[in-house]
């Protein structure tokens, strides 16, 4: 192996140990990798340039801008509170229609402000049927992740591996090119989650269910009492009635404010405006009048010039710590190729795969990189694996894009650990659940979804 090989390789290794660890921010130690190839000449200048402006970078600034104005504007937490009233009519059906909702929401909306919003009011739903939230937080989560499959903008692994298909020599893809396939993981997934998942969580839920059972009773009692008490009953000495804030500073990820950014009013004009803006970037990729970067980018420009939002507002919304990852995982993922190790990495699995044919490829190969997933972050893996699944591709002589597409699936279904995935993070700590929880229903999933992907893949997408 060359120097600059081993440099390439120690320094993955290091970055891909240092966010298992878990103990430094994920955007500082990407960026921390790539300084380090930069300074020892495994990369270019030029090629950090490219990652740091590269379509996905720019893409997802552009989306997180109208997404947060979306946000600010109460349209997402309007939308998500009015379906509480279903529960009058359809019960516990209800909140499996907002959690299809969300999942349908995860397409075009970056998924961890819909679980921000919408979590609050599934628990709410739940508790007011006397159901323990565990039943339906962790199903909300994995809808949302598989939404996201739906769309190229749906999360920003979609995003990424286009991004480094481009750089590949591959052509991107388009904006609804990967439905079809995501369509069909989403529906099977969901259809796991409704029938199975919900019931595996029967255990745990059922024993809360009845502690909320007995606080009622004893609240009930409480209330007679108190009503009886009433002329004579006063507050204690510094006690006051608590009242919603609604102040709309929630900010995205932040379990503390999940109550703000659910009961954020509703600004008609505001979110209006944001809509058609959203609506139109859609509508401009969707018909190829514009890369999805461009149009994402102008809409966020247009909200501003629009005074929708403030240019404050418009940098708070950006979420630097994504793009900074997703930029410094490119150089990384740069560095595999431009030494060579990817193409390394490819022959030693094509030695083992060549005899069985590119079915087979595609089945192992998917295998590895959803597994991967779950230990290491999406993007990570993305970078890692859309190189090799060109070079194995080429080795084949079959079109790379299975093998693309692959990895985006694979890469963004992160089920069998609550933390592999952000959303996974935010239900975990808000429904109390044990990390076994997630092993006994999102194992299960990722291997539904993989027979689904398999199955799906090779119709949409010909070798």
């Amino acid at each position: 192996m060359s120097f600059d090989q081993i440099a390439a390789l120690v320094v993955l290794v290091c970055v891909v140990a240092a966010m298992i660890h878990g103990k430094l921010r994920p955007d500082v130690v990407a960026l921390a990798g790539a300084a380090v190839l930069l300074m020892l000449g495994v990369v270019r200048p030029v090629e950090l340039q490219g990652a740091f402006a590269s379509p996905a970078v720019i893409a997802l600034a552009g989306l997180f801008v109208i997404a947060y104005a979306m946000e600010l504007s109460g349209l997402l937490a309007w939308l998500i509170r009015k379906a509480k009233g279903l529960t009058k009519v359809f019960g516990r059906h209800a909140i499996w229609m907002v959690i299809g909702l969300c999942g349908a929401v995860g397409g075009f909306l970056n998924n961890t402000p819909v679980v921000v919003l919408a979590a609050p009011v599934i628990r709410d739903m739940a508790t007011s049927l006397g159901l323990s939230p565990k039943r339906f937080l962790m199903p909300l989560s994995y809808a949302t992740i598989m939404g996201g499959l739906l769309t190229l903008i749906g999360t920003s692994t979609n995003l990424l591996v286009s991004d480094m298909a481009r750089n590949a020599g591959q052509p991107t893809f388009g904006l609804f090119e990967i439905t079809g396939v995501g369509l069909t993981i989403a529906v099977v997934g969901g259809t796991y989650l409704y029938f199975i998942g919900s019931r595996m969580l029967e255990g745990t839920a059922s024993r809360e269910e009845a502690e909320m059972a007995a606080r009622r009773e004893a609240d009930a009692q409480g209330g007679e009492r108190k009503r009886r008490l009433w002329p004579f009953a006063l507050p204690r000495l510094g006690e006051q009635r608590a009242t919603p804030s609604g102040s709309g500073d929630a900010v995205l990820g932040d379990v503390d404010l999940f109550e703000k950014g659910a009961e954020r009013p509703l600004e008609l004009k505001r979110a209006l405006a944001s809509l058609v803006v959203f609506v139109g970037v859609i509508a401009v990729a969707a018909f190829g009048l514009a890369p999805i970067a461009a149009s994402a980018f102008a809409g966020a420009v247009a909200l501003i010039l629009l005074r929708i939002i403030t240019a404050e507002e418009a940098y708070a919304g950006l979420r630097p710590e994504i793009l900074l990852l997703i930029a410094g995982m490119v150089v990384i993922g740069s560095s595999l190729e431009v030494t060579g190790l990817a193409q390394a990495g490819a022959d030693a699995l094509i030695d083992v795969i060549r005899p069985y044919g590119p079915w087979v490829a595609l089945f192992i190969f998917y295998g590895v990189t959803l597994f991967s997933t779950d230990i290491l972050s999406n993007a990570t893996v993305a970078v890692l694996f859309s190189p090799i699944a060109v070079a194995i591709a080429a080795a084949l002589g079959v079109d790379a894009r299975p093998f693309l597409v692959a990895v985006m699936m694979a890469a963004s279904a992160a089920f069998a650990t609550p933390f592999s995935y952000q959303t996974n993070v935010l239900v975990f700590q808000m429904g109390n659940y044990s990390y076994m929880d997630f092993v006994k229903v999102g194992l299960p999933l990722n291997l539904i979804t993989w027979a689904a992907g398999m199955a799906a893949i090779p119709i949409f997408f010909p070798f």
